[in-house]
């Protein structure tokens, strides 16, 4: 029991850093899914959804980097920062709320790890994305 204990511990800890990693690209993907899904739905096909959903996550990322080139004032860039981070702690919360549904039995120390889990991504995604706000590109 112990040794599932702590290796549910150890996917966490491994699932939040591949988070932490990913967090920046959490809301062109969900854009994309959303946009994929949305042209499945209305007889696209995989093949055009899937496209749809490439080009669309591409636009959101796209968007994201110009937005960074022009705004020069601080305050704006961490406010765009947290725009896109806001779905990467929303995606660090359903990654801890799937791993500890089957290992922790207390519904309140599930939920208590799972803020801490999506906080902890949203504010290392925030950061990563925030890391160059004090000086402009250019």
């Amino acid at each position: 029991m112990v040794a599932v204990m702590f290796m549910s511990v150890a996917l966490i800890a491994l699932l939040c850093v591949l988070a932490y990693t990913l967090a920046i690209y959490a809301l062109p993907f969900f854009v994309g899914l959303v946009a994929a899904q949305l042209a499945y739905q209305t007889g696209s096909g995989l093949i055009g959804a899937g496209l749809v959903g490439l080009f669309s996550a591409g636009v959101v990322f796209g968007v994201l980097a110009v937005l960074f080139e022009m705004i020069r004032t601080p305050i704006i860039r961490l406010i765009v920062a947290l725009v896109f981070a806001a779905p990467a702690a929303v995606a660090g919360y359903a990654l801890v709320h799937g791993i500890t549904k089957e290992t922790v039995p207390s519904e309140i120390w599930r939920q208590i790890f799972c803020i801490v889990g999506g906080g902890c991504v949203g504010i290392a995604a925030w950061m990563r994305l925030a890391a160059g706000v004090g000086q402009p590109s250019g």
